[in-house]
């Protein structure tokens, strides 16, 4: 008996839900100059992997730079996170005597699609298997979504 009552208001839960979202997303704006700036400030930490391979590559001591990227990493950001200034950790790093890389070759090493692995092929390849013939099939009948009232 609970099944019949249950399953039902689930998928109005649901619904709700998605309508909920629709009325939230439908007013999205991307600015791409903030994800820019945002991804400046993020990605000298996402690439300091690549960093430690390029100056071992090069002769370093791994373990002697990895404490060195470590301690760069957290005054930079504390830098960023208690004072809200700008990441200035390539600039610590392409400072240290103890790193051969100069700044020109880390700004080198800051190709974001470098550090995303495989996720844009995995997009296109779900796109591709999933969402595209879902859409072109005859059976989708799409429907602008119902402008739903938000009250909170």
């Amino acid at each position: 008996a609970n099944k019949r009552v249950s399953i039902p208001e689930a998928f109005l839960a649901i619904d709700a839900v998605l309508m909920l979202y629709a009325n939230v997303a439908s007013g999205l704006v991307v600015y791409p100059k903030m994800i820019r700036r945002a991804l400046a400030q993020e990605l000298p930490f996402m690439m300091t992997e690549n960093i430690l391979m390029e100056e071992v590559k090069l002769g370093g001591d791994r373990q002697a730079l990895h404490e060195k990227i470590r301690v760069h990493s957290m005054a930079a950001g504390k830098r960023v996170k208690e004072e809200g200034l700008d990441c200035d950790l390539l600039d610590r790093i392409a400072a240290d005597d103890d790193f051969s890389l100069d700044r020109g070759a880390l700004e080198k090493l800051m190709d974001p699609t470098q550090y995303t692995g495989r996720s844009k092929e995995q997009v296109e390849e779900y796109l591709a298997a999933e969402i595209w013939p879902l859409l072109e099939s005859e059976d989708a009948a799409l429907s602008p979504l119902d402008e739903s009232e938000v009250k909170v």
